[in-house]
């Protein structure tokens, strides 16, 4: 894959620890306990490394787009969802050796929209291109 191709990894909006289903969203992360927000980000990096071990190592500098298509039509805050899904994202694939760090420098640019309504697989696609 050349340096202008896009790469996609699907992210999951919702996570299952235990019985409980929580959201990725700011809501969720603020009032959580600090113990259940570090399970989320473990199993977050958990369910995408796969997908993110097949991009390209050691990108430079990359621009990230995060399509959301949610569950129903309830409205939402995109910066809610975004927020948190960029913060585990982004810091998976710092560890996961795809970026050398999340910073502005290799992060150059950070954008959100609304995907549409996908009741059977609801999900944020993360669209990276690498400048």
């Amino acid at each position: 894959m050349a340096k202008g191709d896009i790469h996609i990894v699907n992210l999951p909006y919702f996570l299952t620890i235990g019985k409980k289903r929580y959201s990725c969203n700011l809501n969720q992360y603020r009032n959580a306990h600090y113990r259940l927000t570090n399970s989320m980000k473990r199993q977050f990096k958990d369910e995408i490394t796969g997908e993110v071990l097949d991009l390209p190592e050691n990108m430079q500098q990359v621009k990230i787009h995060y399509k959301i298509f949610y569950e129903n039509k309830r409205k939402f805050d995109l910066d809610n969802v975004v927020s948190v899904i960029s913060k585990f994202a982004q810091d998976a694939l710092v560890e996961l050796g795809r970026l050398p760090d999340d910073n502005y420098e290799h992060i150059v640019q950070i954008t959100g929209t609304f995907g549409g309504v996908d009741k059977e697989n609801p999900r944020v696609e993360m669209r990276i291109k690498e400048i």
